[in-house]
């Protein structure tokens, strides 16, 4: 056993955050994480992320307590470490092999469900995407699954949904929708989506154009609170996300991006963000103060201009 984790040292979410790794193999870092039940999304590319209360838990089950550098000089000699520089491109091709493995399993064996995947992924890494990249995609099949492990409805057709939803992205409201649920009319066939499937998971898609789910409309409350959860996400994720999408709008000048993006917001915040009772529970709060402190930036933007 070769497990080391460092001190918790650095700052984020409020606590404090150490690193996981194996010296010998990430096998074995996967292993000691689903024995000690760390999740999955805390992985990085060559280690875990944990946060402060964890550590001496961690310990005890087996983990070496190690220095800072002491733990990058193991992980590097053992070959396993990602260096800064290479981690971004690591990072999209981890996201996009485990998306690759996702579509498979969701759409099934139909024999053009291959090439329907290879058509959706290769629209989901256009390089003009900032925000509605790959990054959103695997997040909105992510918060699925903890909607479902919740207990909430999430079904096969959510999840179809979820890869169509955002697949036409040239930055035009309404319209980049319904040019996503075309795809769907177009490409459904061939991965072997009979024609219920496909009215359906069209009719989901063009949802997320106003994210208002009919009472009872159980898959659409999964993909619209799924698609909105970035709301929820810590203060600096969501500005990172708000600049995301703002080079995504670069064709706007400056004024007309601000009174939409405000628009926007104050339909948020006149209503119940999330419809799902787990989402409403565990993401409005935070969604809310995020959405309020951007509007209030957008508003002191505008008085100062």
């Amino acid at each position: 056993m070769a497990i080391l984790i460092d001190t918790p040292r650095w700052p984020a979410h409020g606590t404090t955050w150490a690193h996981v790794v194996s010296d010998v193999s990430l096998e074995e870092l996967h292993t000691f994480a689903r024995r000690t039940g760390l999740p999955s999304r805390s992985f990085d590319l060559d280690h875990y992320d944990v946060p402060a209360h964890r550590h001496a838990e961690l310990v005890t089950a087996g983990a070496s307590p190690v220095s800072g550098r002491d733990l990058i000089r193991r992980l590097a000699g053992s070959g396993l470490r990602v260096r800064s520089v290479d981690r971004p491109a690591a990072r999209e091709r981890r996201r996009q092999a485990t998306l690759k493995q996702r579509w498979t399993a969701t759409a099934g064996p139909a024999p053009g469900a291959a090439g329907v995947g290879a058509e959706l992924l290769r629209r989901w890494t256009e390089p003009h995407r900032h925000y509605h990249a790959t990054a959103h995609l695997l997040e909105v099949l992510e918060r699925l699954d903890e909607l479902s492990a919740a207990g909430e409805p999430v079904s096969r057709r959510a999840e179809l949904a979820a890869w169509f939803h955002d697949a036409v992205h040239e930055g035009t409201a309404g319209e980049d929708e319904r040019r996503s649920a075309d795809l769907v009319t177009d490409l459904g066939p061939a991965a072997g989506l009979g024609p219920r499937t496909v009215a359906e998971v069209r009719r989901l898609v063009l949802l997320t154009a106003g994210h208002a789910p009919d009472p009872g409309d159980r898959d659409g409350a999964a993909l619209c609170d799924a698609d909105l959860a970035v709301l929820a996400a810590p203060p600096e994720r969501y500005r990172a996300y708000t600049a995301a999408v703002r080079r995504e709008y670069a064709h706007l000048d400056a004024p007309t991006f601000a009174r939409g993006r405000a628009q926007v917001l104050r339909s948020l915040l006149a209503g119940r963000m999330f419809t799902t009772g787990h989402a409403h529970a565990r993401w409005e709060p935070a969604a809310r103060q995020n959405v309020r402190a951007e509007l209030e930036r957008l508003e002191d933007a505008g008085q100062r201009g």
